[in-house]
């Protein structure tokens, strides 16, 4: 799973630890990267798309109150903790961008044969669709890392 920010959009590989549920009990889901979210379903299906609305949900609220996206980390960095003994793991794909804000636009100054990497780059990569796509997804990753 080597991949966090995707290149068609900014996605987010966000690790879910979920605990099997029985006849008496839902299965729970927890999401590590995002302090407080949690869901629950009936089985793993219902569990893993409640998931995705639990996160949907405080990625919403943390970009009204104007709180910066939890960066998704890999699924090895939660799983070797204790507390999630036990757990099965999956991912959930979120796009991010509609939580990052507005559109800014803005004026920068590159070397002309670094643009011209771009520009060849995003020509023969169409997932990248521009040149300001591409270089978003470029910020994010290092920022990720940072």
């Amino acid at each position: 799973m080597s991949r966090r920010v995707g290149s068609e959009d900014e996605n987010m590989l966000y690790p879910i630890a979920i605990l099997p549920g029985d006849d008496q009990h839902a299965w729970g889901v927890e999401v590590p990267d995002i302090p407080g979210c949690f869901s629950a379903g009936d089985d793993l299906d219902d569990a893993m798309a409640m998931a995705r609305e639990a996160i949907e949900g405080h990625l919403e609220i943390l970009a009204e109150d104007g709180s910066a996206i939890p960066i998704a980390q890999r699924v090895t960095v939660h799983a070797a903790n204790p507390q999630f003994a036990g757990c099965t793991w999956a991912v959930v794909d979120i796009d991010v961008t509609k939580y990052m804000g507005k559109a800014e636009k803005l004026n920068i100054t590159l070397p002309g044969h670094l643009l011209n990497r771009i520009d060849a780059y995003v020509r023969s990569h169409p997932d990248q669709k521009s040149r300001s796509g591409f270089l978003a997804t470029a910020a994010l990753k290092i920022l990720q890392s940072a």
